[in-house]
């Protein structure tokens, strides 16, 4: 018998908690692009990348969040510790697909616009088991997406400090990681300050 899960073993985990320090305490997830929250941008290019289930973390300013972004059908998780950067949140939406049957979680961050539906395709067809372990590559070099495997999520989850992440992590694994080429339908830049604003201008 097949389970509904067995049908969607990846699901997409957006990490949204950050304030936008350097853009002036802006929370990147309400930055407006293409006319809508940059968090729907974001949720609406994993599921069209493929991962029908996609579980959102949030942070800053998460009840303005909740309340002017359209994140229905999402699992909506907050991160309480955001200000202790990234790994937090990547420990916080890490713990809430245990449980889930998720064998693995496609992680992308909201603050790269540049990285759309096609990207976050290739790194999910990377998917084998609940052992693999993907990501995204430009030019060689490993950006986002990230596809983890349920198997490295404790690892993860026990080495992830800071705004570094899941960095060390991949450094260790490093040979058990498979490196999908998208600087061909990928711009990996992020929204940081002021200046990257200008990549959220116009936009069809």
């Amino acid at each position: 018998m097949t389970h509904a899960t067995d049908d969607a073993p990846v699901t997409g985990l957006l990490l949204a908690a950050g304030g936008g320090r350097r853009l002036g305490g802006r929370p990147k997830a309400l930055l407006t692009h293409r006319g809508r929250p940059l968090v729907e941008h974001a949720v609406a290019v994993l599921r069209a990348g493929g991962c029908e289930r996609v579980h959102v973390v949030l942070g800053a300013a998460a009840d303005d969040v909740r309340a002017r972004a359209d994140l229905a059908g999402c699992v909506l998780v907050e991160n309480p510790a955001w200000e202790e950067g990234m790994g937090s949140s990547l420990r916080a939406g890490l713990g809430s697909l245990a449980g889930t049957g998720a064998s693995a979680a496609l992680v992308l961050l909201v603050d790269q616009p540049g990285i759309g539906a096609p990207a976050v395709a290739r790194v999910r067809a990377a998917y084998r088991s609940a052992g693999s372990l993907a990501a995204a590559a430009y030019d060689g070099e490993r950006g986002h997406p990230v596809l983890f495997g349920a198997e490295h999520w404790p690892g993860i989850v026990a080495s992830a400090a800071g705004d570094r992440g899941a960095r060390a992590y991949l450094k260790q694994h490093a040979s058990e990681l498979t490196l999908v080429e998208c600087g061909d339908v990928a711009d990996d830049y992020d929204i940081d300050t002021e200046a990257d604003l200008k990549h959220l201008e116009g936009g069809a």
